[in-house]
């Protein structure tokens, strides 16, 4: 029988005062399950597990929520910006980024070459001239760090940077000139498109910083497709992107190009569809993105992990149905326990929906 949830109103804190509450990173992710964490939680503690997946880690928010719970926590994306926050929140236990770091990070040194890529490349696209300036001169300085976990929160903080001064928090449209019209605003916040880029970097640097998190555990973060991984694990986290039932999906590479460009800065200009008014990436046809094929990639995912405990997050108005999801698992689950969070709104949604959690062992 399916468990109802109501979710109590959630009061936004400045940083450091919220993460005395809740320790998780603020997120403008879309599809996000920040806001539904103590949920998930509840509906899963007391299984018997030592050891996580989260296939599609995305933000990062719920394995690092299972590594605040001592659980050893291996994170995945296929997004090479979100595998750096896995690297940031989840594998890494003790580095941080030091004030001289920092400072480095921000100056155009002499002793180096700096490509102009982004300003050429995106010229009233998404940043001012002064803005894409700003950020050639530190992604190239942040690719040059030698140590991984230093780089990995160098990204972290330039990409959610990059986030917080666009409109919608997406890449998904050119569309500077909204930041910038005499218009009567319904949505965003100009004064933060407008604070300047190293103030907002600085901010999520101290963010991050103080994120950093040792459980005891050996965590590991990877940038693979799904069926890429090896290993065993007690339990496999699976919030796949979500494909409406009229067939659109949330396509995270389209709507997120510009930092996956960023992290991919020496190729990112064989990446892009020159063709597109916003820059964006080539299609790579991602079968999760396909209406035809989702289905039976659930069906292949639960027989790879059909040793693992199954968690899956999925919207109850998608495709597949949460009535085939649960049939799929059933072909390899005896136990199928179904949990339902109603009446829930995501970011940049006009309209409520339902979120399932279901549970197989």
């Amino acid at each position: 029988m399916a468990r109802k949830y109501d979710m109590t109103k959630q009061v936004l804190l400045p940083f450091v005062e919220q993460f005395q509450e809740v320790r998780i990173p603020t997120t403008r992710y879309q599809g996000s399950k920040a806001k539904l964490l103590d949920w998930i939680w509840q509906n899963i503690k007391d299984i018997d597990f030592s050891s996580a997946l989260d296939v599609f880690g995305g933000t990062g928010v719920v394995g690092y929520y299972l590594k605040q719970n001592s659980k050893q926590v291996f994170y995945n994306d296929y997004l090479k910006s979100n595998y750096y926050i896995g690297v940031a929140l989840i594998e890494n236990n003790d580095v941080r980024l030091n004030d001289l770091e920092i400072e480095k990070l921000l100056k155009k040194e002499s002793k180096y070459y700096y490509s102009s890529f982004i300003a050429k490349t995106f010229k009233d696209v998404y940043y001012t001239d002064e803005e894409n300036q700003w950020l050639d001169i530190v992604v190239q300085n942040i690719k040059r760090m030698g140590n991984n976990y230093k780089k990995a929160l160098a990204y972290y903080a330039l990409c959610q940077a990059c986030l917080v001064k666009r409109p919608f928090n997406l890449f998904h449209r050119k569309n500077l000139y909204l930041r910038f019209a005499e218009v009567r605003r319904t949505f965003g916040n100009k004064t933060t498109w407008d604070r300047p880029f190293e103030k907002h970097f600085m901010d999520f640097v101290r963010e991050i910083n103080y994120l950093v998190y040792d459980n005891g555990k050996e965590n590991k973060a990877y940038n693979l497709n799904v069926f890429e991984i090896k290993g065993e694990f007690d339990l496999v986290y699976i919030d796949p992107p979500y494909t409406s039932s009229k067939g659109v999906s949330v396509d995270y590479k389209n709507f997120y190009h510009f930092l996956e460009g960023l992290v991919n800065y020496e190729k990112w200009g064989s990446m892009i569809d020159h063709r597109t008014k916003n820059k964006r990436f080539h299609s790579d046809n991602n079968p999760w993105n396909n209406r035809l094929k989702i289905r039976r990639q659930f069906r292949e995912l639960f027989e790879k992990f059909r040793n693992s405990i199954l968690v899956v997050s999925y919207r109850y108005d998608g495709i597949p149905s949460i009535q085939q999801i649960e049939s799929d698992i059933k072909l390899f689950k005896k136990d199928v326990r179904v949990y339902t969070f109603e009446n829930y709104k995501y970011v940049l949604s006009n309209t409520r929906t339902s979120e399932v959690l279901l549970v197989a062992e």
